[in-house]
């Protein structure tokens, strides 16, 4: 080499090493990770000191967890994908970047709420039940028997829907309870309504309201070759002032025409048919036959007396005759 060219050569080296030099001072540094300031929350999820990745990936897992629902016999567990959950996540996070120390942040959820009420009409479905009323079974010389009433259960569906709805917009608990309420049975035994009883031992009848004896009057029951028909049955029909036809399958009949309403009619002014064939309550133009067997299968009463008892009775009402 020429030694005069060693110099140039060395200035040059010399010359690169500063220019990289001052590259390398005047290269910038990389930028210092964004953290979300202390105290910050979203929803109720705490992302103070976190970035915002960690902070997406917390606050996505407190809303994706289910709602659970504790039924009798059963857990339910309801997906915020089930109901359509669309949440801004990404939104708040970016406003909690920004956001001012302890600030208190809300995560709009939005979801079907018509989804919500299908689930909740599917929970009711399930778990409603029906109550049942006191039902006359029969009667004793003590009165009137009965089946027991039961109280029903409605689930409370506006109840549910809202506290389903709560949950999916809160980041907390999602446990919840099948809000129930009772549904009490129309009827029990000390609000039933009119029940006759008809001993034909006795020739008597009392009306009773629920197992309470109102009052006994009494009656003229089936001969025996036309006995009244023992058994539980209701009230039919009613008619004030009927007229009387005469049985056609009834050979004593024979003969006999219809009477309209008056002073002579066999039925008096007031007709209680049952769901016994032909067999009603009624009043007589033979009063004293009341306290015998001598009618031809009905129960005969006073006039007056079947016209107190005839307000008081409605079809329906349970006849029990022993």
């Amino acid at each position: 080499m020429n030694p005069v060219a060693v110099p140039t050569v060395l200035r040059t080296i010399a010359a690169f090493a500063a220019a990289a030099g001052l590259a390398c001072a005047n290269a910038p540094t990389s930028a210092p990770t964004a953290l979300i300031a202390p105290g910050v929350t979203v929803s109720g999820v705490r992302i103070g000191g976190l970035s915002a990745e960690p902070a997406r990936a917390r606050i996505e897992h407190a809303f994706a967890r289910a709602v659970t629902i504790a039924a009798p016999g059963r857990t339910v567990r309801i997906s915020p994908q089930r109901v359509g959950t669309r949440s801004s996540i990404d939104a708040a996070v970016t406003s909690a970047l920004t956001a001012t120390p302890r600030s208190s942040l809300r995560l709009p959820v939005r979801f079907s709420q018509a989804r919500i009420a299908s689930i909740v009409a599917s929970l009711a479905r399930r778990y409603d039940r029906a109550p049942v009323s006191a039902r006359v079974t029969g009667a004793d010389e003590a009165g009137p028997t009965f089946s027991p009433a039961r109280p029903g259960r409605a689930v409370e569906r506006a109840t549910m829907r809202t506290a389903i709805a709560r949950a999916l917009r809160g980041s907390g608990a999602r446990r919840l309870t099948l809000a129930t309420r009772p549904v009490a049975p129309a009827r029990t035994v000390a609000n039933y309504g009119p029940v006759i009883v008809i001993s034909r031992s006795a020739n008597r009848l009392t009306l009773y309201r629920g197992a309470t004896a109102v009052r006994t009057f009494p009656v003229a029951t089936g001969q025996a070759i036309y006995p009244t028909p023992a058994g539980l049955w209701h009230i039919m029909v009613k008619q004030l002032d009927p007229w009387w036809y005469p049985p056609t399958y009834d050979s004593w009949a024979k003969g006999l025409k219809p009477v309209p309403p008056g002073p002579s009619n066999p039925l008096g002014t007031r007709w209680m048919g049952l769901n016994a064939p032909g067999v009603g309550i009624h009043g007589t133009d033979a009063p004293t036959s009341i306290g015998y067997s001598a009618s031809h299968g009905c129960v005969r009463m006073q006039v007056p007396d079947a016209e107190w008892l005839f307000v008081r009775v409605a079809v329906g009402t349970p006849v029990v005759i022993l």
